[in-house]
């Protein structure tokens, strides 16, 4: 019997290094995320969309990274990735000594080439416009041309990457962004929170400029270690599309130990189909949810139709003539490990208000229903969801009962 879901409410794979420390740029973010296993990012499609695994922010040793762009690749294969964005930044390149490149697009073909002719991944063409308050960071990826996005005219300075970045950032923000525009980028703002000094993010003059123009797109909400729930009030405020990403700058196994169950922050974007088209689709029109450790972010209208999808409530059977004690089955197919607050008048007998339903599996819970029931309905607030800064979503279950009190 299956259970009715009804309403939605308010290449490479380094699991055996071993790693003493790690260093980050952004800091490490280490968190179990509590799977039956293995290191790949599974979530299930939705009744009317893929459901695709993508990092849009990531670096490379021709930026600020510290790893080969094909090294990059390998983790995405290895982490179960649909795609993944190549974002160097674009002003500021302090390994220009060691690797000089005048084509700022370098890094994403060097990442194209690496990938396997048994794999799919699509790798997106990116780059991170690097300013300082109030401007602050932003990337812009399904870009033709990097280097268009710097000042015209003034190539790297091999030598001396300082001087590099005080020449490019010397051409106004707003021309880097427009020249984004142009080349019909989505283009989002990064890790915002941390050009304020009390690391809140406050919308500023020049991004409700942008966001006029068309120019702006997403922000970030989730950021290696960081969540900001005002940047998701944000997003929420002014239709922009929440962003999750690893920001990654040293190998994914020292900053999200997956060997150990942990990830790094991803959008599950819902696109009509695995391409590149269809994902831009997806993210211009806010089709996403950010996986954040155990925690799913994002609107109601994209929330409900993953959460249908990835839990069900299967079963439902009394198992004694003399018991109003009901076994309930549910089914989980996705990596959240999903924390269930029962809103409803029965009471569970094992667990408080509060059931863990573990990843890709089920699990039995015993019900008080009070008296014998041939229907029923369950109303759960998913505590490790949020479809606003503070605000779980509730589902509904409805289902039959079964009866074996007489098998």
């Amino acid at each position: 019997m299956q259970a009715k879901f009804a309403t939605i409410t308010g290449f490479v794979a380094f699991g055996s290094l071993i790693i003493a420390v790690a260093v980050s740029a952004h800091g490490p973010a280490s968190q179990p995320r509590g799977s039956a296993g293995g290191r790949a990012i599974e979530f299930p499609d939705t009744a009317s969309h893929q459901t695709l695994v993508v990092d849009l922010h990531t670096h490379s040793a021709f930026s600020d990274g510290h790893v080969w762009p094909g090294i990059r690749v390998g983790e995405a294969i290895a982490d179960g990735l649909d795609a993944f964005a190549i974002t160097e930044h674009l002003e500021w390149q302090p390994h220009l000594d060691d690797i000089p490149h005048p084509d700022r697009n370098r890094a994403y073909q060097v990442a194209l080439e690496a990938v396997p002719e048994t794999s799919d991944l699509i790798v997106i063409a990116g780059s991170e416009i690097t300013r300082q308050a109030p401007f602050g960071h932003m990337n812009a990826v399904f870009i033709r041309d990097a280097n268009a996005l710097v000042r015209p005219g003034v190539p790297p300075v091999p030598f001396d990457a300082i001087e590099n970045f005080r020449t490019a950032a010397a051409w106004p923000t707003e021309s880097a962004v427009q020249a984004a525009s142009e080349q019909n980028a989505f283009v989002f703002w990064n890790h915002s929170w941390s050009e304020f000094a009390n690391r809140k993010t406050e919308i500023t003059e020049f991004h409700r400029n942008a966001l006029k123009r068309g120019w702006l797109h997403g922000i970030e909400i989730a950021n290696g270690a960081t969540y900001s729930p005002e940047s998701f009030q944000i997003a929420l405020d002014h239709g922009l599309t929440p962003v999750g990403v690893s920001d990654v700058h040293n190998l994914i196994d020292w900053d999200y130990v997956p060997h150990e169950g942990g990830h790094r922050p991803v959008n599950l974007v819902f696109a009509k189909e695995r391409s590149s088209a269809a994902i831009r689709e997806a993210l211009m029109e806010g089709r996403t949810v950010v996986w954040y450790r155990n925690e799913l972010i994002g609107r109601q209208e994209h929330m409900a139709p993953l959460l249908s999808a990835s839990i069900e409530l299967t079963r439902a059977a009394y198992r004694r003539a003399d018991s109003h004690v009901l076994e309930i089955t549910f089914s989980n197919r996705s990596d959240a490990e999903f924390e269930l607050e029962n809103l409803t008048d029965h009471t569970f007998v094992r667990n408080t208000r509060v059931a863990r339903i573990p990843a890709h599996a089920e699990r039995t819970l015993l019900l008080r229903t009070g008296s014998r029931l041939k229907k029923l309905g369950l109303e759960f607030r998913i505590r490790n969801a949020l479809i606003a800064p503070g605000t779980h979503p509730s589902v509904v279950f409805e289902t039959g009962v079964e009866d074996h009190s007489g098998s």
